[in-house]
C-alpha cells in the first residue's frame, strides 16, 4: 500500500525535480552523451553493448566521492575475482565522466535510472545483473524492491545514517522498516550506524564492516597539478580549500588575503564542491580584489596570479597532492556536515577543518585521537590556525604524516565487504 502511494506521488515530486535536474544538466560539466539512460532509455547500440554484461554485479554510487570509493572497491574485488564482470552507475554527469575515465577493463558504465517503476524495469531488462550493490545512502524503493522481486540480491555497502537522517527514517518507519528488510545485506561503517538502522528496522540484516574510504589508496602516478603555469616558477606555499560551500570561499579568501601580507609567497587554490557556482565565486574574488585565474579557462604562462579557482572536475587528488596545507569544506561559515577527510590524509597532507563534522564524525574522531588534524571551533580562529601551520614546515609535515598513518591503521573494510558480497552471490546461485 505504501509503495502504491509512493508511486502515485512520485510523478508530482518529479515535476518539482525537473527544473533542478535541467539546471544541473545545463550548468554542471561532465559526460552527457548517454544521459537519456537516467530516463530508462538505452539506444539499440547500448543495448547490444550491454548484452555482454548480463550477469554482472551492478554497483551504484551517486556522488563523485562515492564513485571514487566504488572504483576502489571494484578494483580490489577484481583482484580477488578476476572472472567477475561489473556495471557501475552514477547519477551526476561529473561522476559519470570520472568513472568512465578510471573504470578498469571489463566494466560497463551507465547512468542510474530515476526511480519510476517503468524506468527501473527497463534498466533491469537491459542489464540483467546478478547483484545490485548500492553505496551509502541511496535507498530508492522501486529500484530495491523490483530488483528483489526478480530474485536478484541487493546489498547496501559503506552504509551510514546521520543523527538528522535517523529521525526522519524513524518517523516513517512503517515505510522504511519493510524497505530496509528488502536488502539481503546492510553493510555499515560503524556500530552507531548499525544501531540507527536497527532502530528503524529491527529485523534487517545489518553488519558492521568498517568504512571503505579507509581502504582507498593514493594513485602512484598522480599527474602534476600544473601550479607553476598559474603561479609562476619557484617555491610557493600553496593553501588549498577543498569541497567548499557557500560562505566558505569568502571566509577563506579574506583570511588568505590577511595571511599573504605576512607570507608573501603564499598562494590559494579554491575547489568548490559544485563547479556550477564558479561564476558567483569569481564575482566574490573580483569584489575582494583578489588576483585570480579560473582553471577552466586554461593556464597562463605569465604566472602572475595569487588565487586559482579550480572550476573543473575529477582533479581533486592531483590538486591536493601539490598543496602544502588543505582546508576541508562544509565545516566552516555555518556548515557542520563536513566532507571526507580521508583523501588529504591518504596523501599525508596536513588538514584543517571545523570541529563538528556531523556526517564524518567517526573519521574526525580517528584523526583527533592520533593528533592528526587541526580544527577550529569558530571562524575567527581560522587565521591563527592557518598562520601557525603555514609558518612551521615541520609542524605541517608531522601533522600530515600522522594523518596518513591513522588512515592506514583502519583499513580492512574492503576485504570484509567483498567476502560478504561473495557469500551472497554464492547463496543466490544455489537457489
Amino acid at each position: 500500500m505504501l509503495r502504491l502511494i509512493y508511486n502515485l506521488f512520485m510523478p508530482v515530486g518529479f515535476l518539482f525535480y525537473v527544473p533542478g535536474l535541467y539546471f544541473k544538466y545545463r550548468n554542471r560539466p561532465g559526460w552527457k552523451t548517454t544521459f537519456n539512460e537516467r530516463f530508462g532509455c538505452f539506444s539499440p547500440e547500448r543495448v547490444r553493448e550491454l548484452d555482454a554484461f548480463h550477469g554482472a554485479v551492478w554497483i551504484h554510487a551517486v556522488s563523485v566521492g562515492e564513485a571514487v570509493v566504488a572504483l576502489s572497491l571494484l578494483r580490489a574485488w577484481r583482484e580477488k575475482h578476476p572472472e567477475r564482470k561489473f556495471i557501475i552507475s552514477t547519477t551526476p554527469t561529473t561522476g559519470q565522466e570520472l568513472v568512465r575515465s578510471q573504470a578498469p577493463d571489463n566494466t560497463a558504465v551507465i547512468f542510474c535510472p530515476i526511480d519510476f517503476l517503468w524506468m527501473v524495469r527497463r534498466a533491469l531488462n537491459v542489464l540483467k545483473p546478478s547483484m545490485l550493490v548500492i553505496f551509502e545512502t541511496e535507498i530508492w524503493p522501486n529500484l530495491v524492491i523490483e530488483t528483489r522481486r526478480r530474485g536478484i540480491p541487493v546489498a547496501l555497502v559503506n552504509g551510514r545514517m546521520s543523527d538528522h537522517s535517523v529521525r526522519g527514517y524513524r518517523r516513517a518507519r512503517c515505510f522504511f522498516g519493510p524497505l530496509l528488510r528488502q536488502f539481503n545485506l546492510l553493510s555499515v561503517q560503524t556500530e552507531a550506524d548499525a544501531e540507527r538502522y536497527l532502530s528503524v528496522s529491527p529485523k534487517a540484516n545489518v553488519v558492521v564492516s568498517g568504512n571503505l574510504k579507509f581502504d582507498q589508496k593514493a594513485p602512484a602516478d598522480l599527474a602534476d597539478a600544473g601550479y607553476d603555469a598559474v603561479f609562476g616558477s619557484g617555491k610557493h606555499l600553496i593553501l588549498l580549500a577543498a569541497s567548499t560551500h557557500p560562505g566558505e570561499e569568502e571566509l577563506v579568501t579574506e583570511t588568505y588575503l590577511r595571511l599573504k601580507k605576512e607570507i608573501p609567497d603564499l598562494k590559494l587554490v579554491l575547489v568548490p564542491r559544485h563547479v556550477e557556482r564558479a561564476g558567483d565565486i569569481a564575482e566574490m574574488l573580483t569584489r575582494l580584489g583578489a588576483n585570480f585565474a579560473r582553471r577552466s579557462a586554461g593556464t597562463s604562462s605569465e604566472g602572475t596570479v595569487d588565487v586559482l579557482l579550480a572550476d573543473t572536475t575529477g582533479e581533486m587528488l592531483k590538486l591536493m597532492n601539490g598543496a602544502d596545507l588543505v582546508i576541508m569544506g562544509k565545516s566552516l561559515a555555518g556548515h557542520d556536515e563536513g566532507h571526507n577527510l580521508i583523501e588529504p590524509a591518504l596523501l599525508s597532507k596536513p588538514i584543517v577543518t571545523g570541529h563538528v563534522l556531523r556526517n564524518f564524525r567517526f573519521i574526525l574522531k580517528v584523526l583527533l585521537q592520533e593528533n592528526a588534524v587541526a580544527t577550529v571551533t569558530r571562524d575567527a580562529e581560522l587565521y591563527d590556525q592557518l598562520h601557525k601551520l603555514l609558518s612551521d614546515e615541520t609542524l605541517r609535515k608531522e601533522l600530515g604524516e600522522r594523518a596518513g598513518q591513522a588512515i592506514r591503521r583502519h583499513a580492512g573494510a574492503a576485504e570484509r565487504t567483498i567476502s560478504a558480497l561473495e557469500k551472497l552471490l554464492d547463496e543466490s546461485s544455489k537457489h
